[in-house]
């Protein structure tokens, strides 16, 4: 970093402190050669995560339309939207691939709705599913039925 009035390399930091929930850092600096102050901000560069849809085509992760699409199937339901897509959005910066499937994401919400709350996990694997008349649906409903049995009897065994 260069001074912005005299480009010299040579700065001291006076004075850091945290800011945006610890997020980001303030840190005041002097110039050592012109001792003009100044203010710079550090914070976190998330690499961004690009999201391979079902054509092929690829855009960048957007988060507020993952929350309207989880909303919508938590509708009245205790469920915190935004706690979901922290958390897969959390999962994918700390993998090593950027680029990840639409078809992935919806697994990775349906994974999460299915541990909170079953209502919004079949709402929300309605639409993403596609299903295209009962049978497809009550299917879905009979899968669900053997994981949450099988979960049950794992936590009675276990008691």
């Amino acid at each position: 970093m260069k001074c912005p009035v005299c480009g010299c390399p040579d700065l001291k930091v006076i004075d850091s402190r945290p800011i945006e929930e610890g997020n980001s850092i303030r840190r005041r600096r002097e110039c050592l050669q012109c001792a003009k102050r100044f203010t710079t901000f550090e914070m976190i560069e998330t690499a961004q995560i690009i999201v391979i849809k079902k054509d092929g085509s690829k855009e960048p992760f957007d988060r507020v339309k993952l929350v309207n699409g989880i909303l919508k199937a938590t509708r009245k339901r205790d469920v915190d939207a935004d706690a979901i897509v922290a958390e897969i959005e959390s999962e994918l910066q700390n993998t090593l691939h950027l680029e990840v499937p639409s078809v992935e994401l919806g697994d990775r919400v349906l994974e999460k709705l299915r541990d909170i709350d079953e209502i919004s996990y079949v709402r929300f694997a309605s639409v993403y599913r596609e299903f295209t008349d009962v049978d497809s649906f009550m299917d879905e409903l009979k899968k669900l039925k053997r994981k949450h049995g099988r979960s049950r009897r794992n936590t009675t065994d276990s008691e």
